[in-house]
């Protein structure tokens, strides 16, 4: 028949207390001290009755030491409640050496059977794991000693019990029963420490094995004092031959001072730090024989010597760092070309515009017909349509300048104080014109008492006209377009909203892209390029601003301008200086 301890075990494990239920090991030292204190308690307790039998009706003093054997039983309960092993231990080791004292005294002195108890005390604490324990537990039964000793020197050592020889096989069997739960308590906790030891450097081996990033440990100097087994498969050498300084000579010598300082600083503030740096493969000459890695250092506290080292993980970027080069140069092209193009279209802007103004000037003379009078209608008819097809091609024209000029970052913003409305009256004056001519209505809602702004005049005017022209431009006959200006929050806010065709909500991302518009097909209302959305945003982002554009199909648009009216960084100039910057523009573009 098999006898089976599994119900008691859950029992044991049962007291065992919450805060040790999380590490194998502790939980066995809680464990064994719990079971074995349970062990020598019961043992004691059924004990009593022999004693009994053999000594008859006990005195109050002996009763009294035997009753003391029993402690064991409320020191298991105090780990078991608490959790704190070292005070538990502190606690064992002085029932037990009080014990022996007591025991010691009334059973013959310094020659007792019962100081054999004394040798146990020191034993038991040294399962506690702490050093400190293991001293206090030592001094307790050397003072427990002492005391018995000083006690018998002055004479004031009581009479033996009656009796007291049948109490020695009492105490020489508790000194056994002791012993053997000391013992198991060793195998116990041994065993489970041997299993963890081997469970974690199995687990170690399997990550260090497994693992494709290189990990080394690092003395106070730099040294290394070991590397993983990625060893092989990263540099092509063994792990032995990086010990000491190996890795330091496989870094490439331009990487070593950063190599070193980095060991260094993680080593000195304990924090972690991060480089890269290159380093040769065994076997391999020239620059085509390093590897770049990126380490990841930081410091470490070793368990086993109490020494402090630095724990680097080392990872092969190579392929990244190709990578990022490849991109670099596609940028670098890329950057390259996108300035060709800006380049080309501003050339391209200045060429186109001397024979556009020569032909809106020719045109318009002949329009008036200052020179006589034209024949027939139809001349008359031509003659309107150069004029107007040139002035939307300079008005491309200029829109194409402005942009290249934004892109390629020399807009010039001249911020002066002037004032507003005049600048939106003059624009609106500017389109009201056009507007009316497509049976739209221009409703204004300004506010007549804002403040100066410090901006670009000229971009402020040209952020109106091409929102009112695109307004005009989406909105059918019989549709309204309305202008708001107002004062919120310290920012100029101009608003341009109109009933016209609107913008799909797919193609609302897109809007303010150059050249590229919405509705982009061939039978689309509007004419343009598309550069409209894009001058004003990038005339609003120069001063500072922000533009917000929200559409609806079929529903119409609300353009939504916000400037500062007084810019943290603005640059103002002389009214003078300023003046003279915007006529010299001015005659540029004339």
């Amino acid at each position: 028949m098999t006898v089976s301890f599994e119900p008691l075990r859950r029992i044991i494990d049962g007291l065992v207390h919450s805060s040790a239920a999380d590490d194998s090991l502790i939980a066995a030292r809680h464990r064994a001290f719990i079971a074995a204190h349970l062990a020598v308690g019961l043992g004691v307790l059924l004990l009593f009755p022999i004693w009994l039998a053999l000594a008859g009706r006990p005195s109050f003093v002996s009763a009294l030491a035997f009753a003391w054997l029993a402690a064991p039983l409320p020191i298991a309960a105090f780990l078991s409640r608490t959790g704190r092993y070292g005070e538990a231990h502190l606690l064992s080791a002085l029932a037990l050496a009080g014990l022996v004292v007591w025991g010691g005294a009334l059973t013959g002195g310094l020659g007792s059977p019962a100081l054999v108890l004394l040798a146990i005390v020191p034993a038991e604490a040294a399962l506690s794991g702490s050093r400190r324990i293991t001293l206090a537990s030592i001094a307790i039964a050397a003072f427990a000693l002492i005391g018995l000793a000083l006690v018998a020197l002055t004479g004031l050592m009581p009479a033996p019990l009656v009796g007291s020889a049948s109490f020695a096989p009492i105490l020489i069997a508790a000194a056994i029963l002791y012993g053997c739960g000391l013992a198991l308590r060793i195998e116990l906790v041994q065993r489970v420490a041997e299993g963890a030891a081997r469970d974690g450097e199995a687990r170690y081996r399997m990550l260090a094995d497994n693992t494709i990033d290189l990990v080394t440990r690092h003395n106070s100097v730099g040294a290394v004092e070991f590397a993983s087994p990625a060893t092989r498969s990263m540099l092509g050498c063994s792990s032995a031959e990086l010990i000491d300084h190996g890795l330091f000579d496989r870094v490439h010598v331009a990487d070593r001072p950063s190599y070193l300082h980095a060991l260094s600083e993680a080593d000195r503030t304990h924090e972690p730090r991060t480089v890269e740096f290159r380093l040769r493969r065994a076997g391999s000459e020239g620059t085509a024989g390093f590897i770049w890695v990126e380490m990841r250092c930081r410091p470490a506290l070793d368990a086993s010597t109490g020494t402090r080292t630095v724990v680097a993980v080392m990872r092969d970027i190579t392929a990244t760092r190709s990578q990022q080069s490849a991109f670099a140069e596609v940028q670098s092209s890329v950057d390259q070309a996108n300035q060709s193009k800006v380049a080309f279209l501003a050339h391209m802007s200045h060429e186109l515009r001397t024979p556009l103004n020569a032909i809106i000037g020719f045109s318009e003379l002949l329009q008036r017909e200052l020179f006589g009078k034209f024949e027939m209608a139809r001349h008359r008819d031509y003659i309107r349509l150069i004029h107007s097809s040139g002035e939307h091609l300079l008005q491309v024209v200029n829109s194409v300048l402005d942009m290249s000029k934004i892109e390629a970052g020399k807009f010039d913003v001249v911020a002066v104080p002037f004032p507003v409305v005049p600048v939106i009256d003059s624009a609106l004056d500017m389109v009201a014109q056009q507007i009316a001519s497509r049976g739209v209505r221009l409703v204004r809602r300004i506010d007549r008492d804002l403040p100066d702004i410090v901006a670009d005049r000229r971009a402020c005017r040209q952020i109106l006209l091409n929102l009112l022209s695109n307004a005009a431009k989406f909105t059918e006959a019989g549709g309204t377009v309305t202008v708001t200006a107002s004062l919120e929050h310290g920012d100029l806010v101009i608003e341009v909203r109109d009933t016209g065709i609107g913008i799909a909500a797919n193609d609302l991302p897109h809007i303010g892209t150059p050249f590229v518009q919405a509705d982009a097909c061939a039978d689309r209302r509007g004419e343009g390029t598309g550069l409209g959305i894009s001058v004003v945003k990038g005339l609003v982002a120069l001063q500072g601003g922000t533009f917000r554009l929200e559409s609806e199909a079929g529903r119409g648009t609300v353009a939504t301008v916000r400037l500062p009216v007084r810019p943290e960084r603005a640059m103002i100039p002389r009214a003078d200086s300023a003046d003279m910057v915007l006529q010299q523009r001015e005659r540029r573009r004339a």
